[in-house]
């Protein structure tokens, strides 16, 4: 058997979610079994986003932030300046693992990245995300098709919070946000975001 070609990253800089969420399905439906994964970093405009189970006593005030559907899993979130989004086109069948162990990988990925700056992250395996003394400071939501999965994760870096405080984030009432600046790690998403991708390459490795 060939080895699967190796993985794609790209820097997207900052984009208008919708646009991206339809280039990821158009990327997902016409790939094939020799397609290379890719992992897309960028920030999005400010957007709330409605995971498929999504419920809308969750969407308490959105004001003039756009609410778009979506297809991953989870409940409301919510993306804007500040934050890091990383998308995960990979195809499972080819790397041998299932949705459980692409969420485990992602979080420890994000644990890792947060530890190299001193900070002590946890995940919750009731919960998915990573989180620092109880409060959220990532969100992940998949979606799987075809053996292949798409959307990802999102990590607080150095944003404004506020949105936060409009829903009732991944669908928990009084859920505290946290960011990286805010706990003594860099402001830069540059240079978080290198350190996120040694570790999701370290982790999203074949078993």
């Amino acid at each position: 058997m060939n080895p699967p070609p190796p993985l794609i990253v790209r820097h997207l800089g900052r984009r208008d979610y919708a646009e991206v969420f339809e280039e990821q399905r158009a990327f997902t439906d016409g790939r094939g079994p020799d397609t290379a994964d890719e992992l897309w970093f960028l920030e999005h405009d400010p957007v709330f986003t409605q995971g498929q189970a999504g419920k809308p006593e969750h969407l308490l005030m959105p004001g003039d932030i756009p609410v778009v559907q979506s297809d991953r899993g989870g409940q409301v979130t919510y993306h804007g300046p500040g934050q890091i989004v990383v998308y995960l086109l990979m195809d499972l069948r080819r790397l041998g693992y299932s949705i459980r162990p692409l969420v485990t990988r992602i979080e420890q990925s994000l644990v890792d990245t947060l530890a190299a700056y001193g900070i002590a992250a946890n995940a919750d395996p009731q919960a998915p995300g990573v989180y620092v003394d109880g409060a959220k400071i990532a969100s992940l939501g998949l979606r799987v098709r075809q053996g292949c999965s798409y959307h990802g994760l999102s990590l607080n870096v150095d944003m404004d919070l506020e949105p936060f405080s409009r829903i009732n984030p991944c669908g928990y009432q009084g859920l505290r946000m946290v960011q990286v600046r805010e706990l003594g790690g860099p402001a830069d998403l540059s240079v978080v975001a290198a350190e996120l991708e040694k570790h999701l390459r370290l982790r999203l490795s074949p078993p």
